[in-house]
């Protein structure tokens, strides 16, 4: 029997023996990455649409999309000599499309089927003080050639502050469960080894390593973890899907909210490298005990 065959065989001999530990283990790891994966998914649809709320920008105003040179040089005009206004940058129809192709870079039929004529001119405006915000967005929104104007309301700060302190909670929840999933994956090679304390003594005693006797229990440990993130993993897409559908309906301020593919694939690839290094850690600390360094 060939060194791979056997070391599959030991693994799932190991998993079936200790079924409701293995169980307990995968459980606690998935829950665990997924409030970790969920939090962070979340996070980055919540930068993805304050992202222009950054800098001290207060509020959008988009021009009518086929708006004349002239109409938005006269908001510039307008915009440059107003006291009121601390900076403002102009977005163009191009800049307006590179953001887009950024924002539904998941979306490549979408891309293609827009140009950067669909897309409105905008500015970003800094008022001197916050508490200009609301006039300014009062007086431009009444411009003829003005379409609308969005501005970073303070539920936007609220939502930033609670962002803030929900990806604290769910990040120490998340660590608190991680430790439990090690805890449990620690002891579950520790009842396999224990279990198979004499066959280890006899291969040790016919001259196997202890890396000959380590590859079982930490693959053991290792599809503990695999399995238990890609639950995670799953749930993570699953949450992205219902995030995306949720502000697919919403209009105004929430419309700059996204999240996209790449967001949650990179988000899942973590969360796969982190249950399998969970995984093996736990089977090393298990069988420290059991075997020499």
């Amino acid at each position: 029997m060939s060194r791979l065959a056997y070391f599959v065989r030991e693994t799932l001999i190991s998993l079936r023996r200790n079924l409701l530990m293995t169980i307990a283990g995968i459980i606690t790891v998935a829950i665990s990455l997924f409030l970790f994966g969920g939090i962070l998914l979340v996070s980055a649809t919540v930068d993805h649409g304050t992202q222009q709320w950054k800098h001290g920008i207060e509020l959008e105003i988009f021009m009518k999309v086929g708006s004349t040179k002239k109409a938005v040089q006269a908001i510039d005009t307008e915009l440059k000599n107003d006291p009121q206004v601390k900076s403002y940058k102009y977005l163009s129809q191009q800049d307006a499309y590179n953001i887009f192709k950024k924002d539904f870079a998941d979306q490549p039929a979408l891309v293609e089927s827009t140009k950067p004529s669909d897309l409105p001119e905008s500015f970003r405006v800094a008022p001197l003080r916050a508490e200009l915000t609301q006039p300014l967005a009062d007086a431009y929104e009444n411009q003829p050639s003005v379409d609308t104007v969005i501005t970073a309301a303070q539920q936007i700060k609220r939502l930033l502050t609670a962002t803030r302190w929900i990806r604290v909670a769910f990040i120490s929840m998340s660590s608190v469960l991680l430790a439990s999933s090690l805890f449990l994956i620690v002891n579950t090679i520790r009842l396999a080894t224990f279990a198979r304390r004499r066959e280890i003594e006899v291969m040790k005693l016919v001259g196997a390593s202890n890396w000959f006797v380590r590859v079982p229990f930490m693959a053991e440990g290792l599809v503990q973890g695999a399995i238990g993130a890609g639950f995670a993993f799953g749930l993570v897409w699953a949450l992205k899907i219902i995030i995306a559908n949720l502000l697919s309906n919403q209009h105004s301020l929430l419309s700059t909210f996204r999240v996209t593919s790449a967001d949650a694939l990179g988000i899942g690839i973590l969360v796969l490298v982190i249950g399998a290094g969970i995984g093996v850690i736990g089977s090393i600390v298990g069988l420290r005990r059991f075997l020499e360094a």
